[in-house]
């Protein structure tokens, strides 16, 4: 029997389940991953209390605008994720790791997620756009990267995705730079940058962790689809690349005591992390619980950057300009 392509079977075969109130906003929480959100939150205060020291004012930046800033990034990280999970579908029944995700489980429908999906954009530029149009345009970049840079284009195509794509994930501390001082200025670049070296060595362990289930989705993640030295020499270069750059604070961003003392010791205690896993790999000894050693170093490592970051106008000056 022939079957014409416009009037080809749907291959969405989501089942058919009773859900009630409580199952289905389980459901819609998840869509935004949550997870995800923490981290990119963990990033943002901290940059507001640095942005108000370094702009000359004293003390934090007022509750509201920590609230709007703060909220409405969270809304549009979460709006990035649920619209990742509706573009996604496909490959998440396919993986292990995402096979529970709600739209493959059926609690949540297609089209429920894609409405939700804008309704939490449309939200979270809404809320952006009123502390000042420079954060409000941020946060549409930053859903811009994820949603169409990343999951529509790079994710599937290039085993660079997660580096390119990973650009939206530094957005927070640009949002919220600009909150503070409705401009970007050297130091929020700088902590873009930190934020963008620092995904690939956070990420690619994560893959060659998950390899089994990237390589059936036949998403060609690097970790996945490469040898574990060629991963790890990447990790141990994007690493020394991430130290250096979160060195730069020093001179150029006013960074004082607490951060550069943290940070120097956090970056060498990553850069140690991350030659174990290149040893290990030339001796083919990596195994997937010493690659999530290094992913759960970079958590880590980034928590204590930037609770460094926050603490430090609070104690002494800038040691450099």
């Amino acid at each position: 029997m022939h079957v014409s392509a416009t009037h080809a079977p749907s291959s969405e075969t989501s089942p058919k389940v009773s859900v009630g109130f409580s199952e289905k906003a389980k459901g819609y929480l998840a869509l935004t991953k949550p997870r995800v959100v923490e981290l990119l939150l963990v990033t943002t205060l901290p940059t507001m209390f640095f942005a108000q020291g370094y702009s000359g004012k004293s003390g934090v930046p007022s509750l509201w605008l920590m609230i709007a800033t703060m909220v409405g990034g969270a809304l549009a990280a979460g709006a990035s994720g649920a619209f990742n999970c509706y573009i996604d579908r496909d490959m998440d029944k396919l993986m292990h790791r995402t096979s529970k995700r709600p739209l493959v489980t059926g609690v949540i429908t297609p089209r429920e997620a894609l409405v939700f999906s804008w309704v939490l954009t449309v939200l979270s530029i809404a809320l952006l756009w009123s502390i000042n149009p420079l954060t409000g345009l941020l946060g549409v970049g930053a859903i811009f990267l994820y949603v169409v840079v990343y999951t529509l284009i790079l994710k599937r195509r290039t085993t660079q995705n997660i580096v390119w794509g990973g650009a939206a994930g530094c957005m927070p501390v640009l949002i919220a730079w600009a909150a503070v001082t409705n401009t970007v200025q050297w130091p929020a670049v700088i902590l873009f940058m930190i934020i963008f070296l620092w995904t690939p060595p956070h990420y690619w362990p994560l893959s060659m962790r998950y390899s089994d289930d990237y390589n059936a989705a036949n998403v060609p993640m690097l970790g996945a689809v490469a040898g574990s030295r060629t991963v790890a020499v990447q990790v141990v270069l994007y690493t020394w690349a991430m130290v250096a750059c979160s060195l730069l604070m020093i001179p150029l961003g006013g960074a004082g005591i607490v951060y550069t003392v943290v940070t120097a010791a956090a970056g060498i205690w990553f850069l140690i992390e991350a030659h174990t896993l290149y040893s290990n790999s030339k001796k083919d000894l990596v195994t997937k619980k010493n690659a999530m050693k290094v992913f759960h170093a970079s958590i880590t490592y980034l928590t204590l950057v930037f609770l460094a970051l926050a603490v430090d106008p609070f104690v002494g000056s800038a040691l450099m300009g």
